[in-house]
C-alpha cells in the first residue's frame, strides 16, 4: 500500500470517527436541552477523536488547523448541539491563540494548558461579562479586580454567562489591578482554585445545555505568572484573529442549527400525508418554494463562511461583522421559515424543530451584536 493510499485510508477512519461521534452527541441533545445539564460525556467524545486538540499545533501533537477547518467543525458540532458547539469553538478559539508566535503568556503557563488539553479534557473558556458592565466589547474597565499578594494575585468579582462554566478547567478571568492606573486583562484560573463557586443561575430560552452560569470570586488566589496577558487600560485592544475567529465560529454553530432544522424539515414534509390530499405535503408547490428560499439562505451562508474563513487564513481579513450578521440573521430565518409553514407542529416539544428555533434566536446576542456591527460598516461607509 502506497503512502498516499494509506493517508487517505487514515482520512476517512476519521471522518467515520467524528460523523458517529457528532450523531451520539445529536441523540442526547434533546435531554440535555430539557434538563440544562452539561454534556460531558460529549466532550470525552470529542476528546477521544482529538477534535479538542483541533487548533493546537501539529509539533505539540495538536491538530494544527486554520480556521477554516475549524469552521466546518463547528458547523457539523452545531447541527447536532449547538450548546456542545459553542463550548467547543470557545476552547478551539483560546487554543488557536496560545499557537500562534507572538502569543504573550509566558511560555510555561501556556505550555502546561496546551499539554493539559492533549492529556485529557481540559476545557478552556474567557469569562467576560459582569452584571454592571454587560459585555465588555462595548467599552469600560471590569468590576472584577486582582489585588496584589505575596508571590501572586487574589481575585474578587462576580461574572456572568460564563459559558461551560461546569466543565471548565481553566477559566480566563478578564479583571483590573488593584493599582491607582488600573492595567486591564486575563488572569488564569484553575478550576478547583479555592476561593470562588460558581453560581446555577442559567435558565435561558435556548443553548441550555451551555450552562452559561454565573461564577463568583472571592478571593481566588492564582501565582503571579497567571497574570497570562495584562496590560495598561490603553492598550487593551481586542486582537482582530481572535475577533475573526470568534464571529465565523459563532456564525458556524449557528448555520449548524439552521441545517438540522432545514433536515428535520424535509423529513416531515416528506412524511406527513394529510388524508384529504393523498399524499405528502413535499409534493406542493408552496412547499417546495418554501424550501426552496431555505435553501438559498444556506447557500448563501455557506458561501460566506467558506470564503471569509479562507481570506482570514489568507491573511486578508474581510468585515467579519458583517458576515456573522448575515449568516445568523439567515439562519433565524431560514428556521422561521420552517416554523411558519408547517403550523403548530413546529411549535411542539415533541417535535425537533422548536428546539432548533430556540436554539438560533440565540444568535443574535453573540458579539458583535448587529447594531455595532451595522453602525461600524455604516460609518465606514460614509467616511469613503
Amino acid at each position: 500500500m502506497t503512502a498516499d493510499i494509506q493517508t487517505a485510508d487514515r482520512a476517512v477512519t476519521e471522518r467515520a470517527d467524528f460523523a458517529e461521534t457528532v450523531a451520539a452527541i445529536a441523540e442526547r441533545a434533546a435531554e440535555h436541552d430539557r434538563a440544562a445539564s452539561f454534556p460531558h460525556e460529549a466532550f470525552q467524545a470529542l476528546h477521544r477523536i482529538g477534535v479538542l486538540n483541533l487548533t493546537v499545533p501539529a509539533e505539540l501533537g495538536g491538530g494544527g488547523a486554520a480556521l477554516a477547518e475549524a469552521v466546518e467543525t463547528v458547523r457539523a458540532v452545531g447541527a447536532a448541539d449547538p450548546s456542545v458547539a459553542l463550548v467547543l469553538a470557545m476552547h478551539l478559539i483560546a487554543h488557536a491563540g496560545l499557537g500562534r508566535p507572538d502569543n504573550p503568556w509566558p511560555p510555561e503557563v501556556r505550555r502546561t494548558v496546551q499539554r493539559s488539553s492533549l492529556e485529557g479534557v481540559a476545557l478552556i473558556n474567557a469569562l467576560r461579562v459582569e452584571p454592571e458592565l454587560g459585555t465588555p466589547a462595548r467599552g469600560g474597565l471590569p468590576a472584577t479586580v486582582a489585588e496584589r499578594t505575596e508571590g501572586g494575585w487574589s481575585l474578587r468579582g462576580h461574572k456572568i454567562y460564563s459559558t461551560g462554566a461546569p466543565g471548565l478547567r481553566w477559566m480566563l478571568v478578564w479583571a483590573r489591578t488593584d493599582d491607582p492606573e488600573p492595567s486591564v486583562g486575563s488572569f488564569l484560573v484553575p478550576a478547583g482554585t479555592p476561593g470562588y463557586r460558581i453560581e446555577p443561575t442559567w435558565d435561558h430560552l435556548g443553548m441550555r445545555a451551555t450552562r452559561s452560569d454565573d461564577v463568583i470570586f472571592e478571593g481566588a488566589r492564582i501565582p503571579a505568572e497567571y497574570a497570562v496577558d495584562v496590560r495598561p487600560a490603553e492598550a487593551a485592544r481586542p486582537d482582530a484573529r481572535t475577533t475573526a475567529w470568534n464571529a465565523l465560529l459563532i456564525s458556524a454553530i449557528y448555520d449548524g442549527v439552521a441545517r438540522a432544522a432545514r433536515d428535520w424539515l424535509v423529513g416531515y414534509l416528506n412524511e406527513r400525508t394529510p388524508a384529504n390530499l393523498g399524499r405528502p405535503l413535499a409534493a406542493l408547490p408552496r412547499f417546495q418554494t418554501a424550501v426552496g428560499r431555505i435553501e438559498a439562505l444556506l447557500l448563501a451562508n455557506d458561501t460566506l463562511l467558506r470564503s471569509a474563513a479562507r481570506r482570514a487564513d489568507e491573511g486578508d481579513a474581510p468585515d467579519v461583522g458583517l458576515v456573522k450578521h448575515l449568516v445568523t440573521g439567515n439562519a433565524v430565518q431560514a428556521v422561521e421559515l420552517g416554523i411558519g409553514l408547517i403550523g403548530n407542529p413546529g411549535l411542539s416539544r415533541r417535535n425537533p424543530i422548536e428546539r432548533h428555533y430556540r436554539n438560533v434566536l440565540c444568535s443574535r446576542i453573540h458579539t458583535p451584536q448587529d447594531d455595532t456591527v451595522l453602525i461600524s460598516a455604516g460609518t465606514a461607509a460614509l467616511a469613503r
